[in-house]
């Protein structure tokens, strides 16, 4: 479900759907576009998917050595930390995810602050917004987060420094942004009311939760994160220092620098601690021991060499573990104990898959159980010619179908994150457009897979049982014919 999660909804754009219209969309309609312009380019398969999140990851670790060398690291050493980044950026993912984009589109705005603070470009100030704007609108969290922290940190820069260009050319390339984003919707017909509905509004009932439920323990946020805290301290020691023995220390640049590394530092640690995937920011290791040792370097402590040695060491420790447990093992998407050696070619699937080596946790001791069954689904959808609507979580039934299948959701859990569930005060909202989906397109019947997940037991399908007619076809497998409702 998290592998393919842009698979089919990035197929449906492509093919001129349009999300909050055609499908209902909580989270990162930004993936579902450049998706889409992937495809278009390199083709529709799995090389043209993985390819997106390698192009990501490429584009964050240059920039990364692009901020290292404007802070006068040597280039041995930045290109030593890109290279480490780079094993713990994306890999962990491996496919395109919302929360690797959101957190590196964050980067990249924090990246500009930091450059536009460094050598005080117009430039640089503008791109804020236009970075932390995508970061957005590939997820709201961390995106969010960050954007309050630059907010605060450019306020209080501007005002200690009274350097007021700085918000001047950030406002006007936030109102660019906000200008070609209207246009873009627009021209896609996505309402106001669409989107903020299902963007900003429902989601914020999920939030409401999870910050209900935040635990903050000595555990959580400081074990949990120890390498990224070791990484970080000889930067925080060195500007505690500076600001008790630096007169007017908080209008150096070092001192913002500090500050929005540790900000985007707590950003980060704060949404993993509420949301539910598997742990991703250790990207942060190699950056903020970088700039540890970038602060070292006028610094007049005994033992610098020695505590610079020792940092390193630390980064290559934590990129060897973190790449053997989340690259390795693929602990990210629930495969730590699944034996490698037993998957499949997925082209046995559909050569659209080759490439990709199939296994999941819920058949990890016989994959080709679970092709067998896919193939099965696929072969009874491919004879009904009929319009359908198909509500699963292997999002790549449109594309190995070459049909539109018109699911009103990309996937489907059980806890809300993806559409409201019965009770909701959205669940009306959702129907709405489930109902526009149905009747727009002439669906004649709706078929629900539950192979993967239960909780694809869409219960949507209660409010049509005067409508549908069920009929049970495999196991795995139900069909729901439309019925005359008057």
């Amino acid at each position: 479900m998290d592998s393919f999660h842009f698979f089919d909804s990035g197929y449906r754009v492509l093919n001129g759907e349009v999300p909050f219209i055609d499908y209902w969309l909580v989270k990162g309609p930004l993936l579902d576009y450049i998706q889409a312009v992937f495809f278009y380019i390199f083709g529709i398969n799995w090389q043209s998917y993985v390819l997106h999140a390698s192009l990501i990851n490429a584009l964050i670790t240059i920039s990364t050595f692009f901020v290292l060398k404007n802070f006068k690291l040597k280039t041995t050493y930045c290109f030593l930390y890109s290279l480490l980044f780079s094993i713990l950026a994306y890999p962990s993912s491996g496919t395109p995810f919302i929360d690797h984009h959101s957190a590196f589109f964050s980067l990249l705005g924090i990246y500009s602050l930091l450059l536009a603070i460094n050598n005080q470009r117009k430039l640089y100030w503008a791109l804020i917004p236009v970075f932390l704007g995508f970061a957005f609108l590939s997820k709201q969290v961390p995106a969010t987060y960050v954007i309050l922290s630059v907010g605060f940190i450019l306020f209080l820069y501007s005002l200690v420094n009274k350097k007021f260009d700085c918000i001047k050319y950030s406002l006007v390339g936030s109102v660019l942004f906000i200008f070609l984003i209207l246009i873009f919707s627009k021209s896609q017909g996505i309402t106001l009311s669409s989107f903020l509905d299902q963007y900003i509004f429902y989601p914020q009932t999920i939030g409401v939760e999870r910050f209900k439920n935040l635990n903050l323990t000595y555990q959580n946020i400081i074990e949990n994160f120890i390498l990224i805290h070791l990484a970080i301290i000889p930067l925080f020691y060195e500007n505690l220092k500076k600001i008790f023995s630096i007169k007017n220390y908080i209008k150096h640049n070092n001192f913002y620098i500090f500050l929005v590394l540790l900000f985007l530092t707590f950003s980060l640690i704060l949404h993993q601690l509420l949301t539910k995937n598997q742990t991703f920011i250790f990207f942060l290791i190699p950056i903020l021991t970088a700039f540890s040792q970038i602060s070292l370097t006028d610094s007049k402590l005994k033992f610098k060499k020695p505590i610079c040695f020792i940092i390193v060491l630390i980064c290559l420790f934590a990129t060897f573990k973190y790449h053997l447990r989340y690259n390795e093992n693929r602990k990210f998407h629930e495969l730590k104990n699944v034996n490698f050696e037993l998957a499949v070619d997925a082209k046995k699937i559909h050569k659209k898959l080759s490439g990709l080596n199939w296994i999941t946790p819920q058949f990890k001791k016989n994959p080709t159980e679970e092709i067998n069954i896919i193939n099965r689904i696929e072969s009874l959808l491919k004879k009904d010619t009929r319009n359908k609507m198909v509500i699963t979580n292997y999002p790549f039934f449109s594309i190995i179908l070459d049909q539109k299948l018109y699911s009103p959701s990309r996937v489907y859990t059980g806890d809300g994150t993806t559409h409201p569930l019965r009770g909701s005060e959205y669940a009306a909202k959702y129907k709405e457009l489930m109902d526009n989906i149905i009747l727009k397109n002439n669906i004649s019947v709706i078929y629900v897979i539950n192979t993967v997940n239960k909780n694809t037991n869409f219960h949507y399908i209660n409010l049509y049982q005067h409508c549908f007619e069920e009929i049970s076809l495999l196991n795995q497998l139900k069909s729901y014919e439309l019925k005359n409702c008057n």
